[in-house]
């Protein structure tokens, strides 16, 4: 089955768990994926453009602010990686 978000899975960096964001503000809500990578460093994407890539943070700490700073909030839960390889 072909992925419809390849920028999530690249063979050189491989990602430790990902966390869905949500904007419960909006109608219908604004959803974001954050993944974090086996190196600490994190990206955003976005579901809703193709899940082209937001942003960039070095580690969990800075992205969460981020978002935060928007005013998501996470949906409960992690998916971790080593749970579906």
């Amino acid at each position: 089955m072909q992925s419809h978000a390849p920028a999530l899975v690249e063979p050189a960096k491989t990602w430790k768990f990902l966390e869905l964001w949500v904007d419960p503000v909006l109608f219908p809500p604004k959803i974001l994926l954050l993944v974090g990578d086996q190196d600490g460093s994190c990206r955003i994407f976005s579901p809703a453009s193709d899940y082209k890539l937001v942003v960039t943070h070095a580690n969990y700490d800075t992205a969460q602010a981020w978002l935060l700073e928007d005013e998501y909030e996470r949906v409960q839960g992690q998916v971790l990686a080593e749970e579906i390889f």
